[in-house]
């Protein structure tokens, strides 16, 4: 059986000596890029290799032009994932300490890449722990495998289609960020404040309950349907900061039953790059 959402811990301890199942640890901090493999040192799922937003799942910033995460080279990401002995055959559980924001982005990267066998795990590092589950502190090594990409391209829009569609009402562009950020009420990561003309504010973090587990199904079905009205998943675009959260609202999208949207994966840090893009406070 494929899992290609989310995935509770006591399912996914189950697999722990499974060796077409891989868990990734996605531990990260913004203000602190090195703490979060710190963390995986200190203690991890057992066999869990350790992804850094940065240097693993990101390609190379370069200033004044991409965003603050730009995707990763195909070819990069795809030896990297050979490197953890990914397969198209492994099923893939992806997590975290944050309700799954980073994990959602490996999730996203591998769906792009064609592989559809990869999810979060539910309540994260946190839940591993509180449910009394083993765990180790030595670094994993892995065999390497082949991992072959089958390239999803229309997963993904670039700006210049973002800012042909933003103000389309047969289209639907949303900001995944806090409603502070979009409003430009504070704004401490990127250097201007405010949100893409046209687009709708649904924060990430409202698909979660307070204990950092996933909102239920139906839940997750009635925001998204509210928030999607007679729009298409086709005609949606979600975007984020960096494009990192905004695989969040996709994967509980398809979660709630509705087909992925497209990510605008340079986000609001590639959007402001360009002086001539408007900006909405």
């Amino acid at each position: 059986m494929k899992y290609n959402t989310f995935l509770s811990v006591n399912e996914s301890s189950k697999y722990l000596n499974d060796p077409d199942w891989r868990f990734v640890d996605c531990r990260f901090y913004l203000q602190e890029p090195d703490q979060g493999y710190q963390d995986y040192l200190e203690g991890h799922i057992p066999g869990a290799v350790y992804a850094h937003l940065d240097r693993d799942l990101s390609g190379v910033v370069i200033t004044g032009k991409t965003g603050r995460h730009p995707l990763p080279d195909i070819q990069d990401i795809s030896e990297k994932l050979s490197t953890w002995g990914i397969t198209r055959r492994t099923q893939v559980i992806a997590y975290d300490n944050l309700g799954g924001a980073f994990a959602a982005r490996l999730w996203w990267l591998m769906r792009w890449l064609g592989h559809e066998s990869v999810a979060v795990l539910d309540g994260g590092w946190s839940a591993w722990i509180v449910s009394g589950n083993v765990q180790e502190t030595q670094e994993s090594a892995r065999s390497r495998r082949q991992f072959v990409p089958e390239l999803q391209p229309d997963l993904l829009v670039d700006a210049l289609y973002v800012d042909k569609i933003r103000m389309d009402p047969e289209y639907l562009l949303i900001d995944a960020r806090s409603p502070e950020r979009y409003w430009a009420i504070e704004e401490n990561i990127d250097p201007v404040a405010g949100h893409i003309p046209g687009a709708v504010s649904a924060p990430f973090s409202e698909n979660l309950e307070e204990d950092g587990y996933f909102l239920p199904d139906d839940m997750l079905k009635e925001r998204f349907r509210n928030l999607l009205g007679d729009h298409t998943s086709e005609k949606t675009v979600v975007y984020c900061g960096s494009g990192v959260t905004s695989a969040h609202n996709i994967i509980a999208m398809l979660k709630a039953g509705i087909d992925m949207p497209k990510l605008y994966a340079g986000s609001w840090s590639e959007w402001i790059t360009d002086p001539a893009h408007p900006t909405a406070p």
